[in-house]
């Protein structure tokens, strides 16, 4: 998927919501533990919700893969049940080398046919260059995660800058706007315009709205661009707001808050 249909995308729904495919099989519905793949009933009933208010699903694969060839299952059958006119994130976070990244990138551009994919950058520009090859597709990197351990490396200063910055600004020149996002945590609100001044066209996939409490106003305040320029995800606020027979009920109800609050957004 092109920059530019995302962005119609956006501006057609009113939203950059990104809803997480998180779907972990000791918090479904107990109702739902009897169909023959509890989780791919799951997710069609979420993306059957959702799907008009929505612009990209990121299913993270440690909740299929953990599950071994019916997970894969799984996530292969909601991938292919998700809107085509809908972004796809892989949320694998792969990270390496030589004919490895090569794989990784035919694995989720070819096997399974998702626009993008979340990779980790810490072994350098050969570990995301091989995802940067395919036509309309995109790498994901790893810029300023949301998560309480960023602080072990990601905020380590150097003679001048933090390493964050230094990474951002360096593979940057890695890719384009086209190809190229960064996964900014909504944690970190206050790095985020200091972020966007750094990558001013880029899209930002931003974690943290939500269970983990930050802000989608600051997030939009300090990281929106001319194409508003944010993925902003939601996963537990939305696919667990209800336990019970009314779950899909209660996450469209989140998803259309979220919506409706990002629609004032861009609205100004």
């Amino acid at each position: 998927m092109t920059r530019q249909v995302l962005h119609e995308q956006i501006v057609q729904k009113q939203s950059f919501l990104c809803v997480g495919l998180d779907a972990d099989i000791h918090k479904l519905p107990k109702h739902l533990l009897t169909e023959r793949d509890p989780i791919l009933t799951f997710n069609r009933a979420i993306i059957d919700a959702t799907s008009d208010l929505a612009v990209a699903y990121k299913p993270n694969l440690a909740f299929y893969e953990s599950l071994g060839i019916r997970g894969w299952e799984s996530l292969q059958h909601s991938l292919e049940y998700i809107p085509s006119e809908c972004f796809t994130i892989a949320d694998a976070k792969r990270g390496d080398i030589g004919n490895t990244a090569d794989m990784y990138a035919r694995t989720f551009f070819k096997t399974y046919p998702f626009d993008s994919v979340t990779v980790n950058p810490y072994m350098g520009k050969d570990s995301v260059t091989p995802f940067l090859a395919y036509e309309g597709k995109w790498a994901i990197v790893l810029g300023l995660t949301s998560n309480p351990g960023a602080a072990d490396f990601q905020y380590f200063e150097g003679k001048d800058e933090k390493l964050y910055t230094h990474a951002i600004k360096k593979m940057a020149s890695w890719g384009t706007p086209d190809n190229l996002m960064f996964v900014v945590g909504a944690t970190r609100a206050d790095e985020i315009a200091s972020i966007r001044a750094l990558v001013p066209e880029h899209f930002f996939l931003v974690p943290g709205v939500g269970a983990q409490g930050g802000s989608l106003s600051e997030v939009y305040k300090h990281g929106a661009n001319g194409e508003v320029g944010l993925l902003v995800n939601a996963s537990r606020s939305i696919l667990y707001a209800s336990s019970g027979k009314d779950f899909a009920e209660a996450a469209r109800a989140e998803a259309l808050r979220m919506q409706q609050e990002m629609a004032a957004l861009m609205a100004g």
